[in-house]
C-alpha cells in the first residue's frame, strides 16, 4: 500500500523529511528558508572576518577576532541545527537535538561573556586580556555544557538505544530537554549581568561594544523565556513542539547576527580613537626620571610616581601631567667676558697742565 505524497514532495520521499517540502505545513519551508539565509550570512561574515584582519587598526579589537570567529561558528551551527527540528524526531535526530542545542548556545554565550570580561578592563583603562586568554575563557566556559550533554546522552541512550528519545513521553522529553539547559541559562544570566558593568568606566568608546552584548542578551532571554513557556504549557499541543523549537533557533540566530555581529563589523575597521585609552597609553607608560648628581657626569634614574598622579595597583595615570619633573637648579657662575673700559690718564693731575689750562 502506497501513501500519497504531500503537495510539493516527491512520491518516494521518506516521511521524516516531508516537512521540508510539504506545502500544507508551510512553516517547515519558511523556517528552512530563513535558516538557510542565516547560514549563508554567517559564512559570509566568517570570510569577511578573515579578509578584514589586516585592516583592523586597533590592537584590542584585533584580539577579539579569534573569539568572534568561534562565535560565528556557533551561530552557523544554530542555523544548521534548525533542520534537525524540522525533520521528524527519530533515532538520528534525537541525540543530535539533545546534544547540540545546549552545546552550540553555550559556545555563543561563552564568547559574549569573554568579550564582556575584556570590555570591563578596557572601560576602566586597565591592561586588556590577551587574545589567547579571551579565547581560552570562551572555550572553557562552553566545555562545561559539553560534559553535561555527553553524560546525559550516553546515560539516557544506555550507550546503544538511539530510539529512546522518541520513545519518551512528551512531558518527560520536554522536561529533560529544559533541565539539560540549566547551565546555558546560567551563562545567559551571567553574561547579561556582566554586560551592565561595561557601562561603569570612564572610557566611553568601549561602552558601545557592551551595548551590543547587552542588547543581544536581552532579546535572547526574551526568546528563551517564550519558547520554554510554550513548551511546558499544554495549550499548543505536542504537535507544535518542533515548530516552537525551530522558530526559537532561527530567531535567536538572527538576533546574534543583527544585534551583535553586524554592529561589531561596523566598528571593526574604524580608526583607533585616542580618547578610548589613557593619555599616552597606560599599557606602555613611560617611566618617570629624576636627575641624580655625581662627581662629573649626571645620570637619570627612575623616580617613584607622584601619589597624586597614580594610585597603587592602577595602570592609569593623570592626564596632562609631565613625565619629567622640573627641578630648581643652583645658579651658575658668571663666565661672561668683561667689556673694555677707558682708563684715566696719570697726567691729568700734573701741576703744569693745570696752570696751562
Amino acid at each position: 500500500m502506497t501513501t500519497t505524497a504531500p503537495s510539493g514532495c516527491r512520491s518516494h520521499l521518506d516521511s521524516r523529511y516531508q516537512r521540508l517540502c510539504d506545502m500544507s505545513e508551510a512553516w517547515g519551508i519558511v523556517l528552512e528558508t530563513i535558516a538557510a539565509a542565516g547560514a549563508v550570512t554567517s559564512v559570509v561574515f566568517m570570510f569577511a572576518l578573515l579578509i578584514l584582519i589586516c585592516r583592523v587598526q586597533d590592537s584590542n579589537r584585533r584580539k577579539m577576532l579569534p573569539t568572534q570567529f568561534l562565535f560565528l561558528l556557533g551561530v552557523l551551527g544554530v542555523f544548521g541545527l534548525t533542520f534537525a527540528f524540522i525533520i521528524k524526531l527519530d533515532g538520528g535526530t534525537g541525540p543530535t537535538r539533545f546534544f547540540l542545542f545546549g552545546v552550540l548556545f553555550s559556545i555563543c554565550f561563552s564568547c559574549l561573556l569573554a568579550h564582556a570580561f575584556n570590555l570591563m578592563k578596557l572601560v576602566h583603562g586597565r591592561q586588556p586580556l590577551s587574545w589567547m586568554v579571551i579565547l581560552g575563557l570562551a572555550v572553557g566556559f562552553s566545555l562545561v555544557q559539553d560534559v553535561i550533554a555527553i553524560e546525559y546522552v550516553v546515560l539516557t541512550m544506555n550507550r546503544t538505544n538511539v530510539d529512546i528519545f522518541s520513545e519518551l513521553s512528551v512531558a518527560r522529553r520536554n522536561e529533560d530537554f529544559i533541565m539539560l539547559l540549566i547551565y546555558v541559562l546560567f551563562l545567559m544570566a551571567l553574561t547579561f549581568l556582566t554586560s551592565f558593568f561595561t557601562f561603569c568606566g570612564s572610557f566611553s568608546g568601549w561602552k558601545r561594544h557592551g551595548a551590543h552584548i547587552c542588547l543581544t542578551m536581552f532579546f535572547s532571554i526574551v526568546i528563551w523565556v517564550a519558547w520554554i513557556t510554550l513548551l511546558l504549557i499544554p495549550t499548543p499541543g505536542p504537535q507544535w513542539d518542533d515548530t516552537i523549537l525551530s522558530t526559537a533557533l532561527v530567531a535567536n540566530g538572527w538576533v546574534f547576527l543583527l544585534a551583535y555581529v553586524a554592529p561589531e563589523f561596523y566598528l571593526l575597521t574604524k580608526q583607533r580613537n585616542p580618547m578610548d585609552y589613557p593619555v599616552e597609553d597606560a599599557f606602555c607608560q613611560p617611566q618617570l626620571m629624576k636627575q641624580s648628581y655625581g662627581m662629573e657626569n649626571r645620570a637619570y634614574s627612575q623616580e617613584e610616581i607622584t601619589p597624586g598622579f597614580q594610585e597603587a595597583g592602577d595602570t592609569c595615570y593623570a592626564p596632562y601631567s609631565t613625565h619629567l619633573q622640573l627641578q630648581n637648579r643652583t645658579p651658575q657662575k658668571d663666565f661672561s667676558i668683561p667689556r673694555a673700559q677707558a682708563r684715566t690718564s696719570p697726567y691729568n693731575d700734573y701741576e703744569g697742565r693745570k696752570e696751562g689750562s
